[in-house]
């Protein structure tokens, strides 16, 4: 398959706002803490790279010196961010302009001071189907008043209405997170330029935008009342159930010590299963025991392509693995460092406790699938419920899982 996936996130760090009070003078608006102390765009950052964004550019502007020091360099798990900041306010378009060289052929796009808690990568999926120059992840909202409200057919943006704020009521609007391709920059005549209100506009005359309604949690920090109702619901959001998936004869053929990427071939409904994991609001992490690695067979690094291979197959389906968890140990491997019971090689249940240690897991409502005894002692022992998996349809066998009443989730809870 020669298609890769959108490996680069943008995210609109920049604009002086002063709805959020004296406290914005000092503080860009997008580094205001939101959920206790943590900054807003910390969650920005965690929601594209648990979606498997690699390379995370913030375009900073308003005191993006601020933005520069405190995230310019850094690691967030798998993903590397870097900071650009706009030689001068130049809206929008223009600091993506200001931008241009660094950005890929398609990237996603997501506004600062917006969180919708969506599927990213089924964005990309419907905008992978579209071909459209730019396409919008839409948000209905319960008072659209604040906003322009948006119209679309078939799948294609065909309006966009002027912003009514003395008119309340529920509407259709964007909802802050796009997909575009670099070229849309090709229409930006004029500095400042508004990539909503000037950009997109020409695209609706050119039928090149397209648009999708997604259902989820949806804050704007920007209006005003956003900021306690955040700090109120925004760090609840974070909390959610598990999937944990073995790997070997679960999301992939096992061939035995499978590793080499040109082999990787499906489980039937794989793709599908974590696609319907992702969308009804589960953590999915992969919990996989790798003992090839300790009897020499082959190395860390094999292991870790493989799983990006995953990672980037399931982006095409419109799925991904929030994180993945590896085991090299076996206590009768011939490399040192690695032959060992250790306490992550499954049935120990280390991986688990890892995992539920670093997410805010909802224990009683995660579980596990697996396709040997292992796994399940491994899930009884971390205390969440096992399930075997004997081939077939993973979709099918997770969707009847989901359905239990014991097991139940609706990421609307949040």
């Amino acid at each position: 398959m020669n298609e890769a996936p959108i490996r680069q996130a943008v995210i609109l760090a920049e604009g002086k706002k002063t709805r959020l009070g004296e406290v914005a003078r000092d503080i860009p608006q997008p580094m205001q803490p939101i959920a206790g102390d943590r900054p807003f765009l910390d969650h920005l950052l965690e929601m594209a790279e648990r979606h498997g964004y690699q390379d995370i550019v913030l375009l900073a502007g308003h005191l993006g010196d601020r933005v520069t020091e405190a995230y310019d360099g850094r690691r967030i798990g798998g993903a590397a961010v870097r900071v650009l900041c706009e030689p001068a306010p130049l809206g929008t378009g223009g600091a993506l302009t200001a931008a241009r060289a660094v950005l890929d052929e398609q990237f996603l796009l997501m506004n600062g001071d917006v969180m919708f808690d969506i599927n990213l990568r089924a964005l990309e999926q419907v905008a992978r189907q579209s071909g459209a120059l730019a396409t919008l992840a839409l948000c209905r909202v319960p008072d659209a008043c604040h906003y322009a409200q948006v119209t679309e057919a078939n799948g294609r943006v065909i309006e966009f209405q002027k912003q009514a704020t003395n008119r309340s009521g529920p509407g259709t609007i964007g909802g802050g997170i796009y997909v575009l391709k670099r070229e849309v920059l090709d229409l930006i005549g004029h500095l400042p330029c508004s990539i909503e209100r000037d950009v997109f506009p020409l695209l609706v005359q050119r039928g090149d935008i397209a648009g999708a309604c997604f259902e989820g949690y949806f804050l704007d920090i920007g209006v005003s009342e956003a900021p306690e109702t955040g700090r109120r619901s925004l760090a609840r959001l974070r909390v959610r159930p598990a999937a944990f998936l073995d790997r070997d004869g679960v999301i992939n053929v096992d061939d035995g010590y499978s590793h080499r990427v040109e082999d990787l071939r499906f489980i039937p409904g794989a793709a599908e299963a974590i696609r319907l994991l992702n969308d009804r609001g589960y953590y999915v992490f992969v919990v996989t025991n790798q003992a090839g690695i300790a009897r020499g067979y082959y190395g860390l690094d094999d292991a870790h392509r493989f799983n990006r291979a995953i990672r980037d197959r399931l982006a095409l389906e419109g799925a991904h693995v929030d994180r993945f968890y590896l085991s090299p140990y076996h206590p009768d491997g011939i490399v040192a460092e690695f032959t060992m019971d250790h306490f992550d090689r499954k049935p120990n249940p280390g991986m688990l406790l890892r995992a539920m240690a670093e997410w805010p897991v909802v224990k009683e409502r995660s579980f596990l699938v697996g396709d040997k005894d292992t796994d399940l002692q491994a899930a009884d022992r971390a205390g969440v419920a096992g399930h075997f998996f004997g081939g077939g349809d993973l979709a099918g066998f997770i969707g009847a899982i989901l359905a239990s009443d014991e097991i139940g989730w609706d990421s609307t809870q949040t």
